[in-house]
């Protein structure tokens, strides 16, 4: 469905009724305005400007170092690109973790100057007092369960999360709290699909899959990942609905070659001058 056939904005309520009605979210991540005015073209649901800009933007080994002055700038770029999507910003890492006070700080940043309309931040039962505050704050909150990579030090890369009944429990106690606390909803990374499945019962907010399985309300991506822009990178998870980092390299290997052999640029790529003015430059000794 493009937003030609749909132009109803996307909200936190709307989201919400799609899981009551059983309707699938989508959800892709996107980093600039020309990306976002695509997928909101599109008619994509949700647009999670992600702290993985590190790694696919900005060439981070991984999302630790990413910046609140990052998320914000490229939030504001995709804001400025999509008119329907329901736009989610993370919080990046440290900017909720030291105090309530800067959780609600930092997530009013990311609404005010990067026109998020919802923010996303990491962790369950420990981060339910920032999570209920930025709710009170009037600022529409995503949790993410799971595999959370701002804890990929702690986890010791990145793995499945919840595969033992300890870890299960917790997930579901977990995916529970952040519920109580105020979240829209709740993303659930590299989750087993029969787990994912029962914390999807248990809620009545809406979950979001990224390798959680096909039983979540939802599912987003990382755009470079679907579209295969990197081939060094390929999780399990990611399907490849297109190999566009090899259609690019063979345009950018095109245009080098014709530039070279002088085929780039012809005549249709060129502006003219009427010929009576190169002749009286000539004539006129100026060149």
């Amino acid at each position: 469905m493009t937003v030609e056939e749909n132009t109803i904005k996307n909200t936190a309520a709307s989201i919400q009724n799609q899981k009551r009605n059983g309707d699938k979210i989508s959800m892709l991540t996107a980093y600039d305005y020309s990306t976002a005015k695509l997928m909101d073209e599109a008619g994509v649901n949700c647009i999670l400007v992600g702290d993985s800009l590190g790694m696919v933007m900005l060439g981070y080994e991984n999302t630790l170092a990413v910046t609140m002055e990052d998320m914000i700038h490229h939030t504001a770029a995709v804001s400025r690109g999509s008119k329907y999507a329901f736009i989610v910003a993370d919080m990046p890492f440290m900017s909720y973790h030291t105090s309530v006070y800067d959780a609600v700080v930092n997530a009013g940043r990311l609404v005010k100057e990067g026109n998020a309309h919802a923010v996303k931040l990491e962790g369950g039962k420990e981060v339910c007092p920032q999570i209920k505050a930025i709710v009170d704050a009037k600022i529409p909150l995503v949790a993410h369960l799971g595999m959370t990579p701002q804890s990929i030090n702690a986890f010791g890369g990145f793995k499945v999360q919840g595969k033992d009944e300890a870890a299960a429990i917790k997930l579901i106690a977990d995916a529970k709290a952040v519920e109580a606390a105020g979240a829209t909803a709740v993303v659930l990374e590299c989750v087993p699909a029969e787990l994912s499945k029962i914390i999807t019962h248990k809620l009545s907010i809406p979950t979001i899959g990224i390798g959680a399985g096909k039983y979540c309300d939802g599912q987003v991506l990382v755009y470079q990942d679907m579209l295969g822009i990197y081939s060094n990178i390929a999780p399990k998870f990611v399907k490849r609905y297109a190999e566009i980092g090899s259609e690019m390299k063979s345009a950018f290997g095109r245009y080098i070659s014709e530039i070279k052999d002088s085929t780039f640029p012809q005549q249709e790529h060129s502006y003219k001058i009427d010929s009576a003015v190169i002749e009286k430059l000539i004539s006129e000794d100026i060149l």
